[in-house]
């Protein structure tokens, strides 16, 4: 899933655009990676979790050519969590919402936790430089490298008038 279809036309208008950006780049981030992030944080927060990860199926739409009639595509098994921030006088704050491919209970609430994390304003400084931004540096040479490996094989069609 690229970060287009994070922010396409059916996305919240009213979500910013940063927050998008780092919920892809947490999203397609390694469990393993984000697991490393958690248990580096030398002030983990409490939380308590508003919907617990449940796997599902999700319908994905494309169109010929990006312009055309959409239709189905297919199905893909994505899993979601909603987890919310608890201050230590027991007060609630910033909800934050995980969506990932595939069944990892884990990955979602990981990624969940973070974008409530990000949301905070004392933490999402130290959080983007750190997390979001080393996380993004990869994907982003990755997708590059694959952009790179299909231009290499584009063909470009020309018609020649004969007579002229």
């Amino acid at each position: 899933m690229d970060e287009t279809a994070v922010s396409g036309r059916s996305a919240n208008p009213e979500m910013p655009l940063a927050r998008r950006r780092w919920l892809a780049v947490l999203a397609k981030a390694q469990l393993g990676e984000l697991e490393a992030a958690w248990d580096a944080l030398a002030d983990k927060p409490r939380y308590r979790v508003l919907r617990r990860a449940e796997a599902g199926l999700v319908m994905l739409r494309g169109r010929v050519g990006g312009t055309g009639q959409p239709f189905n595509l297919g199905e893909m098994t994505m899993t979601r969590a909603a987890v919310q921030l608890v201050g230590a006088d027991g007060e609630v704050s910033h909800a934050g919402f995980g969506h990932v491919a595939g069944r990892s209970a884990r990955h979602a609430e990981l990624v969940a936790l973070f974008d409530a994390l990000l949301q905070d304003p004392a933490r999402h400084d130290a959080l983007a430089a750190t997390l979001v931004a080393l996380l993004a540096a990869p994907q982003q040479a990755a997708k590059a490298t694959q952009a790179a490996k299909a231009m290499a094989t584009k063909v470009d069609f020309f018609t020649m008038v004969r007579g002229e």
